[in-house]
């Protein structure tokens, strides 16, 4: 078995899930391109308690090489969660952010480390030619300007998680433990010296994406509540907008009353309002009660993970 150094240069963390038929490669791959830049490297694999073999596969690794870290999750937590456990139990000096299918290319992170010793704290990978299918770039790019508009936080939908972070901006960034995750959103919050270089993005290795629709839309939720108190004001702002557009109509109905211009109030206006207020009232309420139920769990201060079983850590 290979043993790493006693001081850790390079954390490299990765969520896994649904990808056993991928760990193998991407250690291997790691392994190689990091070579260029040291060997005092660890690999973190956190497994996100997915339907398949990926923990035993992640055991496989660890059992050839102690720089291999592997961290199972009692139960499906998230991507984002799953990044900060990897993030919490890292060690490294310079901690590199990559997904499990390898679209993220290990052969990119000696280029993300070279421009990171430029004196930057956050080097962030850009994807230029995306190898996704067109229905997912356009809900990324549909998903990252809807977030923009209602937190104010730009957010490139060609920048994801992969990139490259000093220690200052990883300790910054673990100090928020909001249960609501979202790592990139995270990472432009919390500033420091930061840029951007293009790299390749490559096809999935094997199989689809865990992310769908409603997962998509979930996340975009969660993030926007988190981040913005935007949507009340739009909330606001429209029950603004329709009481004055109502008190205009009064006006004209009480002007076409008086003048002879209608001669029995209908039947159809007042079920229309009716339908309509009630509507408002209830979307009104339910976004209101989205910030309830955030600052509801946010109170109860739960971990933001749970592990089940660690392999090649300090403490176990």
């Amino acid at each position: 078995m290979i043993t790493p150094s006693s001081n850790i240069h390079l954390s490299i963390v990765s969520p896994v899930y649904r990808a056993e038929l991928i760990v193998e490669e991407l250690v291997k791959r790691i392994n190689a391109a990091v070579a260029s830049i040291t060997d005092s490297y660890e690999i973190i694999l956190v497994e996100d308690c997915g339907p398949d073999n990926s923990w035993a596969k992640i055991e496989e690794e660890c059992k050839k090489d102690s720089r291999v870290k592997g961290i199972k999750l009692s139960r499906n937590f998230g991507q984002h969660h799953a990044i900060t456990a990897g993030l919490d139990h890292s060690k490294g000096a310079w901690i590199v952010v990559m997904d499990c299918d390898l679209q993220d290319r290990p052969e990119e992170i000696p280029n993300l480390y070279k421009k990171a010793q430029e004196g930057y704290d956050i080097v962030y990978a850009r994807r230029k030619d995306r190898k996704d299918k067109f229905i997912k770039r356009m809900s990324s790019k549909i998903f990252y300007s809807a977030f923009f508009y209602l937190s104010g936080i730009k957010q490139d939908s060609t920048i994801a998680n992969f990139g490259i972070y000093s220690r200052k901006a990883i300790n910054a960034i673990n100090s928020l433990r909001e249960p609501m995750r979202g790592f990139a959103p995270m990472a432009k919050w919390v500033g420091f010296k930061n840029t951007a270089i293009d790299v390749v993005h490559a096809e999935r290795f094997e199989g689809e994406s865990s992310y769908n629709w409603s997962r998509l839309i979930k996340l975009a939720l969660d993030i926007a509540i988190s981040y913005s108190d935007k949507p009340l004001k739009l909330v606001i702002k429209t029950g603004m907008f329709i009481s004055l557009f109502s008190l205009l109509y009064i006006i004209y109905t009480l002007i076409c009353y008086f003048t002879g211009v209608i001669k029995l109030t209908g039947f159809t206006s007042l079920i229309i309002s009716i339908w309509f207020l009630s509507g408002l009232i209830i979307f009104t309420l339910g976004v209101i009660g989205q910030y309830v139920g955030r600052s509801f769990e946010g109170i109860k201060n739960r971990p933001i993970y749970i592990i089940d079983e660690k392999i090649n850590g300090e403490d176990e």
